[in-house]
């Protein structure tokens, strides 16, 4: 009976990471207290996603998109006014390598919204939502870490360091607060609203993780006097996980899924505007353990069946933040007697390389930037681009490494000067996940059988080939690396080269016949 030693790691295997835009379709009715329309000036979205579920082969996604028009009326003055609904949807998608239960994270924009004027009272909305899917399988695996050696076991070993997932955990924040508008203002109705998280942060302590985040949230309004106006406030997002055994020294991967999202008129307080988001936080903990693992195992002497699987899990895990500056000009005709109200800025990766240990983007700011003309009070929106470059060292190389990059915009400053131009000067924050994967050859289970058959010659002649190593050769003619390497005077164990002749020790029986054979492969 072979003695052996196991040791437990926690793998947290991608199975799932892909991107799929889905179409949501709706039609809304003008309400009886606002004017016709005339068409639309802007569309925007904000999604939010309430359930998700994996399932065997597909997940599904329930959730809606908070959607504002802000049109031109019908009217003798074509006043500018705005209209806010809902586009609900429900979505199974096919993704192959889901499994039930897999842990799924989201992360959703809308892409676009169309608009189509079916008369001056209803309108028909078709919006692209755009979801990057991940989905992870969390098992905990039982390797073994060391065998007794007896009875001239050969032993291959390997110690390595892998990111052994310490656990997962999730909670639900409701964050609340009130934006104030200008107190000469009374608030006729919200023409847009947009949501981005910044400043997204995170604490260890031992069995807890704080993740904390705030949500900017830009309201274009309209008053009673027909002015347009931008508020911008925070609603800070904290919340507490509970992880047993989390550290300080633990990584952790943290989501946040915008579930429920509410922006209305204040009721209670005048000049201001109440918004209410419910947020899942998500956080998969990982700690760095360095384990020993028997790769491969046989007797000279015994026949020892051995089953192996291969293991794909991550090796080394880090966060890369950076920020990237971006002042550029804009050329823009006709902007006279205009001011910047508000600009949405998404940033893009256009292509991403990775050159030995340096990691360069391309990517694009899309600008869409609302004009208010100071004499007509009407808005005009104006969609630009800018392109950036930007480089960081990463100091991994290889093949296997996993790179997810996020973008997010922090300060941003546009100043109309002279000659059309438009000042632009944007923070652009990069976080990099980087990943180093490594597949663990482990042993499943050994069974010992009967005798070997030992052979009546000493010594085999052997050329080596390509992809070789001492420790095939060995267990192959039953003799031993070190056996192989003190007949050759092999210094480096790990290094043959092939075409190299060696010779090869064998166990035999007796002595009676010591004959040299010859073996090619």
């Amino acid at each position: 009976m072979i003695e052996t030693s196991k040791q437990k790691i926690n793998v947290s295997r991608k199975i799932v990471e892909r991107k799929e835009v889905v179409f949501v379709e709706g039609d809304m009715i003008i309400p009886d207290a606002k004017p016709d329309i005339l068409n639309a000036i802007s569309i925007s979205g904000i999604p939010t996603i309430y359930r998700k579920e994996a399932m065997e082969g597909k997940v599904r996604i329930d959730g809606n998109i908070n959607t504002y028009i802000m049109y031109l009326s019908d009217g003798e003055e074509n006043e500018t006014r705005g209209i806010n609904t809902s586009l609900d949807f429900s979505e199974i998608i096919e993704v192959g390598q889901s499994i039930e239960g897999a842990n799924v994270n989201l992360d959703t924009k809308v892409n676009s919204i169309e608009c189509k004027i079916i008369n001056e009272r209803k309108i028909s909305l078709k919006a692209a939502l755009e979801i990057n899917i991940q989905m992870n399988n969390n098992e905990e695996i039982e390797i073994i870490s060391d065998i007794k050696e007896e009875n001239n076991l050969q032993i291959l070993k390997e110690t390595t360091q892998v990111n052994s997932l310490i656990g997962i955990g999730s909670t639900k924040v409701n964050g609340k607060e009130t934006i104030q508008i200008d107190t000469a203002d009374s608030l006729a109705e919200i023409l847009k609203a947009n949501v981005t998280l910044l400043d997204k942060d995170t604490k260890i302590s031992y069995n807890k993780v704080l993740a904390k985040t705030e949500a900017e949230v830009k309201i274009l309004y309209l008053t009673e006097e027909n002015n347009i106006k931008l508020a911008v406030g925070r609603v800070p997002i904290v919340g507490f996980i509970d992880i047993q055994d989390v550290s300080e020294k633990a990584i952790c991967d943290i989501n946040y899924e915008i579930q429920n999202l509410i922006i209305k008129p204040n009721n209670v307080e005048e000049h201001s505007v109440y918004v209410e988001l419910e947020t899942e936080i998500k956080c998969q903990a990982y700690e760095k353990k360095e384990v020993n693992i028997v790769k491969d195992i046989y007797s000279p002497y015994q026949k020892i069946d051995v089953n192996t699987r291969q293991i794909n899990t991550v090796k080394s895990k880090k966060i890369i933040r950076e920020k990237n500056q971006i002042r550029e000009k804009l050329t823009i005709e006709n902007i006279e007697n205009k001011k910047i109200i508000d600009v949405e800025a998404n940033p893009i990766i256009i292509n991403e390389n990775k050159i030995k240990t340096d990691l360069k983007y391309e990517c694009e700011m899309e600008l869409k930037i609302s004009l208010l003309n100071t004499k007509t009070s009407k808005i005009e929106i104006k969609q630009e681009k800018i392109a950036f470059d930007f480089t960081t060292n990463i100091l991994e190389e290889g093949n296997n490494i996993a790179i997810n990059a996020e973008l997010e915009v922090g300060n941003q400053d546009y100043v109309i000067q002279e000659n059309n131009e438009i000042s632009c000067n944007i923070d652009v924050t990069f976080f990099i996940g980087i990943e180093k994967n490594v597949l663990l050859q482990v042993i499943d289970s050994i069974q010992e059988n009967e005798k070997r058959d030992l052979q009546k010659y000493s010594v085999v002649i052997y050329i080596v080939k390509a992809g070789d190593t001492l420790w095939k050769i060995a267990k192959k003619f039953g003799s031993t690396v070190k056996d192989i390497a003190a007949i050759n005077k092999i210094e480096d164990e790990n290094t043959i080269m092939p075409g190299q002749k060696i010779f090869i020790p064998r166990f035999y029986q007796n002595n009676i016949d010591k004959a040299i054979i010859t073996e090619n492969g």
